[in-house]
């Protein structure tokens, strides 16, 4: 049976990973909801739990978990945030 790849790549895009920073201190931290049921509550964890170590945290949403995310959502995370965090949930 074949196996049909709804991404029409032929091969996975390859980058280096970036750095880790050192600390999170005086960074923005994007939390970024890709609309799985109970990623919300995973995120709101974080959130409070950044909160409490003085860390901003902004939130941000896919309008659906089934596509990437919109070219102006990544934007704007991109000018709004040092740092991402994906939540991935079911």
């Amino acid at each position: 049976m074949p196996l049909l790849d709804p991404t029409s790549e032929n091969a996975p895009a390859q980058r280096e990973r970036l750095p880790r920073p050192h600390s999170l201190i005086n960074k923005r931290i994007a939390l970024l909801d890709i609309s799985k049921p109970k990623g919300d509550i995973f995120l709101d964890r974080l959130a409070i739990r950044l909160d409490s170590m003085g860390i901003e945290a902004r939130r941000y949403q896919k309008p659906t978990f089934t596509r990437v995310a919109p070219v102006d959502l990544k934007h704007q995370i991109a000018s709004e945030c040092d740092l991402v965090v994906e939540a991935l949930a079911d």
